[in-house]
Order: C-alpha cells, then structure tokens, then sequence
C-alpha cells in the first residue's frame, strides 16, 4: 500500500472505534481548565500507531498522545487521534481523525476523516486533494465581508487574551465567524471552500499538519509561526489566499 493508503485504512479503522464509543460513558484521565483527556484518545492512538508502525516499521510517530517507533527515521507520522476531544465528550459529533506523513521537514500525505459525516479528506504532495474521492479547490470569495471564518481559542490564558482583539476585528468585517471546536476539520473546510479561511492563536502540529498539505494543495495559503512564548506551539493563518485578513 502507498503510504496515502495505508493513512486512509488506519484513519478509517480509528474512525470506526470513536463512532462505536460516541454517545457512550467514557473514562475522563485529566479534566483541565479548557480541556479534557480522555482514556480513547491513548487508544485510538495507539491504534493508529499499531496500523502505521506495522507497515512501515522503520518509521517514527509523532502523536498529541505521545511518540513512538523509530526516532532516527526521517520519515514520521504526525497524528491526533481525535481533534475535538471537547466535542466528542459532550456529544457535539463534530471532530476527526487527523493523520500526515513527513520527510524530514516535506508534508508527503496527509488524511483528515470525519468519522460521524463519513467525510474523508485525502492528498499527496503534487496529487489532487479529494473529499471521499472527489477534487476540491477553496473557494473563490475575495471580499472579508461576503467571508465566513473561523476563529480558534487556545487552551491558556495567553492565547485567549490575544485571540479576543482579533476576534472582535473579524465579526465587523467578515459575513460570519465561526468557532467549530476542531483544528483540522477547519483546515479541511477552507480547503473544500466551505470556510474561507481559519485563525488560531496557538496549535500544535498534530492538529495541522495534514490540513496544511491538505489546504495549500487545493490553492489556498498558510501562514504557520511558532510562537516565541509557548514551546512547540504555533500561530496560523490559513485562508483560500484570495481574501485580505490584515490580522
């Protein structure tokens, strides 16, 4: 199998384990002041790790649960094994699998699977990015006022005090704003031109690395910076390429 593949099959069978346990008691390992942990986020990991690792044994896997495999491969995995934990604990059935391949520092593929809509998002590098099979591009919308955005709110104070200015800034001029709950369900929104672009004041790569490959692939842009203040944290911007922010 490709590695496109391979990501597609594990995506799928973790897709299938969180809609077996959605709506179901789930153990809680750490409630945090604007999180929640959950025991199915280790397992659906570790089930996804299981799928890649076994084949592709010589790679590394980089997770939001933790890291495995081969730490000196230049090739590594960079999954979350539910993006929209928040979500799924109260039952709101919007949150994904999201699933890349890198090497070294070059996005190869990337799948993000929405298990509840039966949504997959799929590419390669220098391939036609797809949902369920079929090409998308990002939207042609070039006006902010005729806009839907949407606006991600961090897990620390930090980032929340600087997401709220820019909120504001954004309900005035856009036509909507949105706050979804989900990184990279976004990223693949803006890339299908449901969304036209995407704000976050501090992310992880897990939560967007497959929608960057994802989005850029289908003619939009991403503006990634890692934050000076928050280690392996991220600012982005992530739009259709077509609508001036000035954020």
């Amino acid at each position: 199998m490709t590695f496109l593949d391979t990501a597609i099959a594990a995506a799928r069978e973790a897709g299938a384990h969180l809609r077996r346990h959605f709506g179901t008691d789930l153990h809680v390992d750490a409630h945090e002041k604007h999180d929640i942990k959950l025991a199915l986020d280790v397992e659906t990991q570790e089930l996804i790790t299981q799928h890649l690792l076994t084949a592709f044994p010589d790679h590394a896997l980089y997770g939001e649960e933790g890291i495995a495999g081969n730490p000196a491969s230049d090739f590594q995995w960079i999954v979350d094994p539910i993006d929209g934990t928040v979500n799924f604990f109260y039952g709101i059935p919007h949150f994904c699998i999201s699933i890349a391949l890198r090497e070294k520092e070059t996005l190869l593929a990337g799948v993000i699977y929405d298990p509840m809509r039966d949504e997959m998002w799929a590419v390669e590098r220098g391939g036609i990015p797809t949902l369920n099979g079929k090409p998308i591009a990002v939207s042609p919308r070039t006006q902010l006022s005729d806009a839907i955005l949407c606006v991600g709110f961090s897990k620390t104070g930090t980032t929340i005090n600087a997401g709220l200015p820019m909120l504001e800034k954004m309900v005035h001029r856009a036509r909507k704003c949105r706050m979804m709950g989900s990184a990279a369900l976004d990223m693949a929104y803006v890339a299908c031109g449901r969304l036209d672009a995407y704000i976050e004041q501090g992310i992880s790569l897990w939560d967007v690395a497959a929608g960057i490959l994802l989005l850029e692939s289908a003619g939009g842009k991403v503006e990634l910076n890692p934050r000076t203040d928050m280690k392996d944290k991220y600012s982005i911007i992530a739009s259709n390429g077509r609508i001036d922010l000035n954020v």
